[in-house]
């Protein structure tokens, strides 16, 4: 269940990377489908996440973006988090309560301690669209490589089955 963290980290940088990956996951049948993820592995869901991910890059290098930890952002970083970790607590067929508190530790870190690397990171570097980009390419980077590690190990199990 260390992936879930991992992945609650990207999310709590970049809210819409870790389900977009997941989806394009689920969509090329590297993760199984469950009852709660039956909607992911759908051309629709991975266009639509996909989409809101290259938005959040480009919003996130504006100015005028709020900052994450305004209450709604911080709120709905939260939701996908936990969100996912169910999600792939489900395909492991893990107990749910576990994908909830390791995607929410997850988020909190990458809420909190992602906000204090960028300013300290855009204080040095004197500019914040560097950082801005550096972090959009780190939580999607930490995502790939959690989400291949979660198809490696599913795929390990004979038990699971696809459902695509």
């Amino acid at each position: 269940m260390f992936w879930i963290i991992v992945l609650g980290i990207t999310t709590g940088m970049r809210t819409m990377t870790a389900i977009a990956v997941f989806c394009w996951f689920t969509w090329f049948a590297q993760i199984p489908t469950t009852r709660l993820t039956w909607w992911t592995a759908n051309i629709i869901s991975v266009i639509i996440f996909t989409a809101l991910a290259l938005g959040e890059y480009w919003g996130d290098t504006l100015p005028s973006t709020p900052s994450r930890k305004a209450l709604l952002l911080v709120a709905s970083r939260i939701f996908f988090a936990v969100g996912l970790g169910v999600m792939v607590a489900s395909s492991f067929q893990e107990p749910l309560v576990g994908g909830v508190l390791f995607g929410l530790v997850g988020a909190l870190i990458g809420i909190y301690g992602g906000y204090e690397l960028r300013a300290r990171l855009a204080r040095r570097v004197g500019s914040d669209f560097p950082v801005a980009i550096g972090e959009s390419l780190l939580a999607l980077g930490l995502t790939v490589i959690a989400m291949h590690y979660v198809a490696g190990n599913i795929s390990t199990f004979s038990h699971f089955t696809f459902q695509n």
